[in-house]
């Protein structure tokens, strides 16, 4: 694919090559050995300054590597401490796991087992009150006998209200 001149003016004025100026009705374009020679020094210079500081940036993570690295040496005392550390850890979870095995002991739980076991009590008798109120309405509206009711629906004789 040939490029036209005026593509290639065009792609070294768009790279800073080439200055372009339009007088009247026409475009000129002239390019000084010293501008690139400028350009150049100038990407130089940035290059130099970003390489400056990544050497910077490479020297304080090194520091900060060595640093990170005292106090880690690989001594008989350290592994002592660290199979303490798994030995109290592996403790921990044991203890943990003690704990909730008594958990149905705390206030906190029983409290709540009272507070379901008061709602349950209340639901119960709420359905017995009804199993008594309907009895009552079948003995009163058919004449049926009271065991002939619970043996037909199976209500169990000594049903009562639970305190």
């Amino acid at each position: 694919a040939s490029m036209s001149v005026k593509e290639i003016l065009q792609s070294l004025v768009d790279d800073g090559m080439v200055d372009t100026d339009r007088i009247g009705t026409s475009n000129y374009f002239w390019a000084f050995p010293s501008k690139a020679l400028h350009a150049r020094k100038r990407k130089l210079e940035e290059l130099e300054s970003q390489f400056a500081e990544s050497s910077q940036k490479k020297e304080a993570l090194q520091k900060s590597i060595e640093k990170s690295k005292t106090g880690r040496e690989d001594t008989a005392e350290r592994a002592a401490l660290i199979e303490e550390l798994a030995a109290l850890r592996q403790k921990k979870e044991q203890l943990k796991a003690e704990i909730d095995k008594y958990r149905e002991c705390d206030p906190d739980v029983i409290e709540e087992m009272r507070q379901t076991n008061k709602i349950a009590k209340e639901a119960a008798n709420r359905w017995t009150d009804n199993i008594f109120s309907i009895k009552s309405w079948a003995k009163r509206k058919f004449g049926f006998e009271e065991s002939r009711i619970d043996k037909s629906f199976g209500i169990p004789e000594d049903l009562d209200y639970i305190d």
